[in-house]
């Protein structure tokens, strides 16, 4: 790809337009970061909302769930994109126009008269979900230089993190106070400061748009339908059945448009995704970082409440607050863990260290049980919350510095699709996985209680999460014993399989980071 029309960031004097001061990046990081807090709010906190939207709307399940799956989908179609647009028209504008349609698409959620409304609101906000933090991440990269970017970055996984947590506490609340609308024109209302704090994000980042370069309208096109088609099978493969003919057609039709993809960005002279990222080991290898993340703490996170209500026969109060143990040090660490590595002299131990929590942790939830009390299973939690949260923040931060400064949209975007999609496919998969496995039990052993009912509608309420699977079939507490066995045994064989997935990620980290991790330049440290 051709350098010469591009103009980089600046990284040292002389090389650019001079740094904001202090003042003005402290006011840059908290407009973003109150930009960054809003998304993964709204990615957690809808799915609390789906009851009191199905009692208002007489929505049925299918069309119900895309108000949650409309969001991550097209957030996953279009990170990438946002990435490299705002490489190509300017960071803060792509940022702002983010915002735009992510607050004007929030509004019309909240007024949306019919469920097929709402599902067409919500993918639109994730369209400009995706440019808030592509381009947010972009920004701070931009703005902020050594020890200061290192801060930067720890507070932005910080507030993801934060916002990830709350976000079904904050939903809640609201539905319970105000009504379901309010979840999404409050969303709304906060974008809105965003917007109105744009022209101070505007004055506090350097520019950084490649001149003479041009939107890759042919590459954006077909990784969105690759990732469209993709997702949308992760998606229904669950309920079309994974060896279905429309997820088959699906994924094949995935493949062939990533296919093209590939060979159309060889030939452009600025593609939305220059294929030299994916050539430079040490940028790969901390993008599998997230995706390990996804798979050892991302999965616990949305199915271990159904575990505690099924199988520890808690109420969905104190499974929240249990959660706490899990989602505690994905907001005490980023900014501690940042410290430590800007103290030592590489920060490769700190990401083992978080892979290796990852493994750990998941494999001590195998103590979970029955009658396991809460002091025993604390321990692994907290460990697999720190897998999460030693990385949050770091990764980003490493991943962007280890990227042509003008191609930082592009590495953010590449790095958080990465991130988003195998959360997708590790939920998708985890859920499916479970499934099989407690129906599998339930046919197995659902003979010795007559009168149980269909095996396949009680083991689907079962993987659920809902612990009265089949309340009025005979056998009494037997039956319910049973119940949860089956739950229990398909948990902890789910758990194996996300510890193994979580191991061979860590192990692919290693190799592809065994030649160490570029050291920030002096000049750019002295920023």
């Amino acid at each position: 790809m051709a350098t010469q029309n591009r103009t980089a960031a600046p990284a040292a004097p002389g090389a650019g337009a001079r740094p904001p001061g202090g003042a003005s990046r402290a006011a840059v990081l908290a407009a973003v970061l109150l930009g960054v807090f809003t998304v993964p709010t709204s990615i957690s906190g809808t799915a609390v909302a789906l009851p009191s939207i199905a009692a208002d709307t007489g929505a049925g399940l299918a069309p119900l769930q895309w108000a949650v799956n409309g969001f991550n989908v097209a957030f996953a179609c279009c990170t990438l994109a946002w990435g490299s647009i705002a490489d190509v028209t300017g960071r803060v504008r792509a940022f702002a126009l983010g915002a735009g349609i992510f607050a004007a698409a929030s509004l019309g959620s909240a007024f949306a008269g019919d469920v097929y409304l709402l599902d067409a609101a919500r993918a639109a906000a994730g369209i400009g979900g995706a440019a808030v933090l592509a381009c947010g991440s972009a920004i701070l990269s931009t703005a902020f230089a050594g020890p200061a970017r290192a801060r930067a970055f720890a507070l932005f996984g910080t507030v993801a993190g934060v916002g990830l947590a709350a976000g079904p506490s904050l939903s809640g609340l609201i539905v319970d106070t105000a009504g379901w609308r309010w979840v999404f024109g409050g969303h709304a209302l906060v974008m809105a400061v965003v917007l109105a704090a744009v022209p101070v994000i505007a004055r506090g980042t350097p520019p950084a748009e490649r001149t003479g370069a041009r939107i890759d309208l042919p590459g954006t096109l077909l990784f969105v339908a690759a990732m469209l088609l993709l997702t949308t099978g992760i998606v229904q493969g669950a309920q079309w059945g994974w060896t279905g003919p429309g997820v088959l057609a699906l994924f094949a039709g995935a493949a062939v448009a990533l296919a093209v993809f590939a060979a159309v960005e060889r030939r452009r002279s600025h593609p939305m995704l220059d294929l030299a990222l994916l050539r430079d080991a040490r940028f790969v290898g901390l993008c599998l970082v997230p995706v390990a993340a996804s798979f050892g703490f991302v999965t616990v996170l949305t199915y271990l409440p159904g575990h505690l209500a099924v199988v520890g026969g808690r109420s969905p109060a104190e499974a929240g607050l249990i959660m706490v143990l899990l989602t505690l040090p994905v907001v005490a660490l980023p900014i501690p863990a940042a410290r430590f590595a800007a103290r030592s002299a590489s920060p490769l131990p700190l990401i083992h260290l978080s892979l290796a929590c990852l493994v750990v942790g998941d494999l001590g939830l195998l103590l979970s049980g029955p009658d396991t009390p809460v002091a025993v299973t604390a321990l692994p939690m907290l460990i697999t919350g720190a897998g999460m949260g030693l990385s949050a923040g770091l990764i980003d931060r490493l991943a962007l510095e280890s990227a042509d400064p003008a191609k930082a949209g592009m590495a953010a975007g590449f790095l958080n699709t990465l991130r988003l999609g195998s959360e997708a496919i590790a939920v998708a998969v985890y859920g499916a996985l479970l499934a099989t496995l407690v129906g599998g039990r339930i046919r197995d052993g659902i003979g010795d209680f007559p009168g149980a009912g269909d095996p396949g509608a009680v083991a689907e309420r079962l993987a659920g999460g809902h612990a009265e699977a089949a309340p009025t079939a005979p056998g009494g507490g037997a039956f319910a014993d049973f119940l949860v066995a089956a739950y229990d045994g398909a948990f902890h064989t789910v758990l194996l399989v996300l510890a193994g997935v979580c191991l061979m990620l860590a192990a692919a980290v290693a190799v592809l980071l065994r030649g160490g991790l570029r050291a920030a330049a002096p000049a750019e440290e002295a920023r």
